[in-house]
């Protein structure tokens, strides 16, 4: 599989959301499985602070991973795809000042939007128990921060809410205008427990800014495809742990067979072989460039008569 090199979209994502068709962005955790979801088709991708967590530290999302190692991350999948990037910034690691650091970094780094939620620090996964959430205030004063660090009005700021779980549904649409106030471009409503409310926050807030909805297996919110989704008006759908739940599963039968076997032959045909792995991450047309610039030769110049 060769992926383009990267070269920036002619349309700017904004004017992407701003359409009356939905945007499937399946989350990705490094430069791999960025390639990969690229190479699928897909239009946007979505770096996960979970999948981050799961990957790179074996670890629950409870805001263990630090700013430096997403903005590593977002560094080396933007220097493999140029497909745009929605990055998981979490609380924005602190305060209003710290987010505006955050803004600065990942946007060098390459994110083509940046998503703040208003939990409280630690923070955790947005499908689990027990969250609490910030003064609405303080999350809008966060907002504008972020709004005023970015260098380009093409770099979206997402706000986050996570308030439906703790304060219902009406405060988390109350918290959302607010962050609207405040510039942000992108809103999501965190954790709705089903189909109506999806239905009653779209109703509600599709006409004000693009709605994003997370769709996490197992989590608060009931799966619906991003079609159904984006008839209820939604503008950006998420799948954002689902690569690592799929290839943990993989991963867990793969080292089971090995340790019953003592050999991969018996997993051999759920197995890319060694050829076909280089042909997936583009090892022959790697190698091909290379030979472009062994023994260069400037080329010979005629003097001016």
């Amino acid at each position: 599989m060769t992926v383009p090199p990267a070269t920036f979209p002619a349309m700017s994502f904004r004017d992407r959301l701003a359409q009356d068709r939905v945007v499937l962005a399946p989350g990705v955790y490094d430069a791999f499985t960025a390639s990969v979801a690229t190479a699928a088709g897909f239009e946007a991708l979505y770096l996960s602070g979970a999948a981050i967590a799961y990957t790179r530290l074996g670890r629950p999302d409870i805001g263990l991973v630090s700013v430096s190692e997403v903005a590593d991350t977002i560094a080396l999948v933007r220097d493999r795809v140029a497909t745009p990037l929605v990055v998981d910034a979490d609380t924005g690691y602190g305060n209003a000042l710290n987010v505006q650091r955050t803004v600065r970094m990942f946007e060098r780094a390459g994110a083509t939007a940046i998503q703040l939620e208003d939990q409280s620090f630690p923070k955790r996964c947005g499908h689990l128990t027990d969250k609490a959430v910030i003064p609405a205030a303080e999350m809008a004063g966060k907002i504008k921060a972020a709004v005023d660090a970015r260098a380009s009005a093409d770099t979206l700021i997402v706000a986050r809410t996570d308030a439906v779980a703790i304060e219902g549904v009406p405060a988390a649409l109350d918290r959302a205008r607010l962050y609207v106030e405040a510039g942000a471009d992108v809103l999501f409503v965190e954790a709705p427990k089903s189909r109506d409310q999806l239905a009653a926050i779209a109703a509600d807030l599709g006409g004000v800014r693009p709605l994003l909805a997370n769709m996490v297996e197992g989590g608060q919110t009931p799966i619906s495809s991003a079609d159904d989704l984006g008839a209820l008006g939604y503008r950006l759908v998420i799948f954002p742990g689902g690569i690592v739940r799929a290839l943990a599963r993989q991963a867990q039968d793969y080292y089971a067979s090995l340790a019953r076997h003592g050999t991969t032959e018996p997993f051999r045909d759920r197995m890319f072989d060694f050829n076909a792995l280089n042909a997936l991450i583009g090892t022959p047309d790697m190698l091909a460039l290379g030979e472009t610039y062994k023994d260069f030769t400037p080329a010979k110049r005629e003097d001016a008569a």
